[in-house]
């Protein structure tokens, strides 16, 4: 089942891929960008300032700086409950998550939406989105290996819900703000999922191997 799961993901990602190697917007993506927008000329997003003010905060979720924070957080949590090869699992997981997307980015090369002038700082190129991309990659990685780790239900259903709302989140206020095409943010939720997922598969795999700790009980 995750094998196939991440087969689908990545078939839809290397779809997306092949329109995003043009280098130009799609006619869906400049729809949804300006359909966001008070005007065609305008860069100011729709609805009140609250909500872009909300957005700016949203999207700092998605960031090297607050996901690194996370995740050094979570695995220090795991080394103090005496699992040290999750932890070490989390890290690897994270960081490596980090070099791929830096990896699709140079390789890809797209550049920023052109259709309307986003008033956020961008310093990197646009596909895929490395917000949507890493906060899928960290919460939902983090959110697969916790349930791994600790498989009560609920426990599990709060971690894997948490870790998908965070991911959404992140993703729609990178799109709301203008600083990424729709079809970027869906291919870094593509990518980011099918990491998450391989990395429950190897987990469960070195737990059943013994060379990991094992689950723990409800």
């Amino acid at each position: 089942m995750p094998v196939l799961a991440i087969a689908v993901l990545l078939f839809a990602f290397g779809l997306i891929a092949r329109t995003a190697a043009a280098g130009r917007p799609t006619a869906f993506d400049t729809r949804i960008m300006l359909a966001l927008r008070r005007s065609a000329e305008s860069p100011v997003p729709i609805g009140p300032a609250w909500l872009q003010e909300a957005a700016r905060d949203l999207t700092s979720l998605g960031s090297v700086v607050v996901l690194m924070t996370i995740t050094i957080a979570v695995a220090g949590f795991l080394f103090l409950d005496r699992k040290p090869g999750v932890a070490w699992l989390t890290l690897i997981a994270v960081v490596g998550g980090l070099g791929l997307n830096n990896l699709l980015k140079i390789a890809f090369a797209r550049p920023r939406p052109d259709v309307i002038t986003s008033t956020a700082r961008v310093f990197t190129t646009s596909f895929p989105s490395g917000h949507a991309t890493l906060s899928a990659i960290t919460y939902l990685t983090i959110g697969a290996l916790l349930a791994r780790t600790y498989p009560s239900f609920a426990l599990s259903l709060c971690f894997m819900s948490l870790a998908t709302v965070l991911t959404a989140l992140v993703g729609m206020s990178r799109i709301y703000l203008g600083v990424h095409h729709p079809t970027d943010v869906l291919a870094g939720w593509c990518i980011g999922a099918a990491w998450a997922i391989g990395c429950w598969a190897v987990m469960a795999w070195f737990q059943t191997g013994g060379h990991v700790e094992p689950t723990s009980s409800p």
